[in-house]
């Protein structure tokens, strides 16, 4: 089965909203300010992005991990190590400012999805896995990216 189950890709995307909404209230003030009033400070532009990328590369942790006790022996001694590294990229390299943070978030999701291939090569993540990865990955990207140029 290669179609992306609808509910996986749904709450896929909804997850790309937080990423989205924070590259759209850096280019419109009147979000911004909206958004500020609404929601706090801590929920719009850059300040969104980087907490909420954070957040989202230590849960993907957790999906390899999970991806990792199919398998046996080496190979999941192997894929337990490789499940830890987005978190703890994360936690390491998201200081020094809202563009350094940025940009190693967007390093950080392209290392993620060569983590994906490498469990979906051994067949440890669903058959679908790389489809719904790659364009989950190419929407956070895209928006993290605006955080980074502006």
């Amino acid at each position: 089965m290669l179609q992306i189950p609808r509910s996986a890709l749904i709450l896929g995307l909804a997850g790309v909203i937080p990423f989205a909404w924070g590259a759209l209230t850096l280019v419109s003030d009147p979000l911004a300010s909206w958004g500020t009033g609404a929601l706090g400070p801590r929920f719009v532009g850059p300040y969104v992005q980087l907490f909420y990328g954070s957040v989202i590369l230590s849960f993907m942790s957790g999906v390899l991990w999970g991806f990792a006790t199919k398998a046996q022996g080496g190979q999941a001694a192997t894929g337990y190590a490789l499940s830890v590294i987005p978190a703890l990229w994360a936690f390491f390299m998201t200081g020094g400012g809202p563009v350094s943070a940025g940009m190693n978030l967007i390093f950080g999701f392209l290392g993620l999805l060569i983590l994906d291939w490498q469990f979906w090569r051994w067949g440890l993540a669903p058959a679908w896995w790389m489809r719904l990865r790659g364009l989950l990955t190419a929407l956070v990207v895209a928006s993290l990216a605006v955080g980074v140029i502006l």
